[in-house]
């Protein structure tokens, strides 16, 4: 009984001691769907090659709580890099990376945003 409740207790106790991991997921091939489901949001995500040696990549957000999608379509040449929050879920930042053929999403609170622009 000792045994068991010790066991219980301390895997209570790692849970709450292990700070929050970022979800990734990484696309490798053209149409190949990537999801994250991390924060207030579910995400899906695939890329399309396009002109000028782009890949172009569509996310789709869906609110857990109900509530229309929201997309995003972006270009990314090699190398390059974006991170940001959806209007409304500023908690839960998103980060988009290409390598080659790869592309990268992550999703948590180590993901790096800047402070959201305002308009005058």
């Amino acid at each position: 009984m000792t045994r068991r409740t010790l066991s219980a207790s301390l895997l209570v106790a790692l849970s709450v001691a292990t700070p929050a991991l970022a979800e990734e997921a990484t696309i490798e091939r053209q149409i190949e769907g990537g999801s994250l489901h991390e924060g207030s949001l579910d995400m899906v995500a695939y890329y399309v090659p396009v002109d000028g040696n782009l890949l172009e990549v569509t996310a789709t957000f869906a609110p857990k709580a109900g509530g229309d999608p929201l997309r995003v379509v972006m270009g990314l040449a090699n190398g390059d890099s974006v991170a940001f929050s959806m209007p409304g879920h500023q908690g839960s930042p998103y980060a988009f990376s290409r390598s080659g053929g790869k592309v990268t999403v992550s999703s948590g609170n180590d993901v790096p945003t800047r402070e959201p622009m305002t308009m005058n």
